[in-house]
């Protein structure tokens, strides 16, 4: 196995293009652990550690880049107040270790449907940027990025250099359920991202279909239900609805973790669970309304 360490992300992307088959590593705690398991025996890995490119991040025009090699401690610590509903699900990704070392980039390589960050990378309508020395950079939303289990849309002389989305515009959250309480693979995953201005929701279902995906009919009749301009009160027949929507757009088969009917079932109750979080805290950004999370 050769092991290529390329310095700079030009340099990163000429080893792409001469070797189309080696595997990138940032944290390695997908790769490795593939490895070990001999589960996968790339012939060459690509050792994306030491470029700095991928490491940063910055606010371009409103919006934010972030750099495919930036760990989720960093997300949790400088960004969870713009980006609350990722950093919730960096907050979930293994032990401190893992976050310390794991990265979104890596987690969008990898492209499981388990992954804890898809779906609020999907509920935010993230982009993804990648680039190839050949043809330069390409920007793929988070929607179509996913290809298939563990496949994503990245040509074999691309690298994941950056993902962009906005500072939350509204409430964001995301739930996932598990085998146990800490450092687990999620059985099926939700966020949700509320977009006042708009007046739109964003969803994002994880681990409970080929891909993660978007709820889109519960988006839409949710959208139109709520009632933005004077924040009243969630009906508990609308949050029904959008659960058992949310259910309906999933796709889970039943494997060691779970079966296909508890994670719909467990869908439809984190579906519900969230979307009052998310209203109730809209709700009680209104000055004087003396109104928080004790609503419904």
């Amino acid at each position: 196995m050769d092991f290529l360490r390329p310095l700079t992300w030009e340099d990163a992307l000429a080893a792409k293009a001469e070797h189309p088959d080696a595997v990138p590593i940032q944290g390695g705690t997908d790769v490795m652990v593939e490895m070990n398991f001999d589960v996968h025996r790339p012939p060459a890995l690509l050792d994306l550690n030491p470029v700095r490119e991928l490491t940063g991040w910055d606010s371009v025009d409103g919006r934010l880049r972030i750099g495919a090699g930036v760990p989720y401690v960093r997300l949790i610590e400088e960004l969870g107040d713009r980006l609350p509903g990722l950093a919730q699900a960096s907050r979930t990704v293994g032990s401190p270790q893992i976050r310390n070392r794991g990265t979104v980039g890596g987690n969008l390589g990898a492209a499981s449907p388990a992954g804890d960050s898809h779906p609020p990378l999907v509920a935010g309508d993230a982009v993804i940027e990648v680039e190839s020395a050949a043809r330069g950079t390409r920007m793929i939303p988070a929607t179509g990025f996913y290809t298939g289990v563990k496949r994503n849309a990245l040509e074999p002389d691309e690298l994941i250099r950056a993902f962009w989305t906005d500072p939350a515009p509204g409430p964001q959250y995301f739930s996932k359920i598990g085998t146990r309480n800490a450092m687990v693979i999620a059985v099926c995953s939700f966020a949700i991202a509320l977009n006042p201005e708009t007046r739109r929701v964003g969803t994002g279902v994880g681990s409970a279909a080929p891909t993660p995906r978007r709820a889109t009919a519960a988006e839409d009749f949710l959208s139109a239900e709520l009632d933005w301009e004077n924040r009243g009160p969630l009906s508990v027949a609308a949050a029904q609805r959008f659960a058992e929507l949310v259910k309906e757009a999933a796709s889970p088969i039943d494997d060691v973790r779970g079966t296909a009917d508890y994670r719909k079932h467990a869908l439809s109750v984190m579906a519900r669970r969230t979307l009052t979080w998310a209203w109730n805290d809209y709700r009680g950004a209104v000055p004087g309304t003396g109104e928080g999370k004790e609503a419904s």
